[in-house]
């Protein structure tokens, strides 16, 4: 059976407050077009968690200009100031994560891990409200699995089962997410309509995969 599905059985699932991965680093590999499609669909209240929130009028940042989150988590936010004036009215919740710790934790979710211990963010603002455990005389904070309702993410290429092949930088956070949501959309250029993608070229197995919307380059 065909994973292929419509856009609106994508907004259909997505609901209010919902916690939504979005693949993508800045405007690369990012999925215009189901971002595009939770705009329209006038859906608000969502936790997004992503790596950045893009930048003016592209990407995860529409999410943001129209009031779509009302909490995000990222590593940072720099390239779209209007993130940074949410944050500093206080109109939308931003929580920032170091990079590496962030997709580490998305990480730990996917491989059904209980947590990590890192030394990043030891005795700064960073360890508020985390605990600490110290091992072999070096101190390390304790940071948990962070999991979704739904991660939307893009690809290169995708066939009926699901399988999806990322192109170049545009891999980034993509298949990762895939792994540590309970509902998986992927966004892609080429569809396939076979049941079978040459294994080399798969990236990501169709088993994380709960639909594919085709979109555009």
């Amino acid at each position: 059976m065909s994973k292929l599905i419509t856009l609106e059985a994508v907004t259909n699932r997505i609901r209010d407050g919902m916690v939504v991965m979005i693949g993508g680093f800045i405007d690369v590999g990012v999925p215009n077009l189901l971002i595009d499609a939770l705009v329209e669909t006038g859906k608000k209240n969502l936790t997004i968690i992503a790596n950045d929130t893009g930048t003016p009028g592209n990407g995860v940042a529409k999410l943001v200009e129209n009031k779509v989150a009302s909490k995000v988590i990222a590593s940072h936010i720099g390239t779209n100031p209007e993130t940074g004036r949410q944050l500093n009215s206080g109109e939308t919740e931003v929580k920032l994560i170091p990079q590496g710790t962030l997709v580490e934790r998305i990480r730990a979710a996917g491989a059904g891990l209980g947590g990590f211990l890192t030394p990043t963010g030891v005795g700064t603002i960073a360890e508020e409200g985390k605990k600490k455990i110290t091992v072999q005389n070096k101190e390390y904070l304790l940071e948990i699995p962070l999991k979704a309702d739904v991660a939307i993410i893009k690809a290169f290429k995708g066939d009926s089962k699901g399988n999806l092949r990322f192109r170049r930088a545009a891999r980034n956070f993509n298949p990762i997410m895939a792994t540590a949501a309970t509902y998986v959309v992927a966004e892609v250029e080429e569809y396939l309509e076979s049941d079978w993608m040459d294994p080399d070229e798969v990236m990501l197995p169709g088993i994380f995969v709960d639909a594919i919307v085709k979109g555009g380059e």
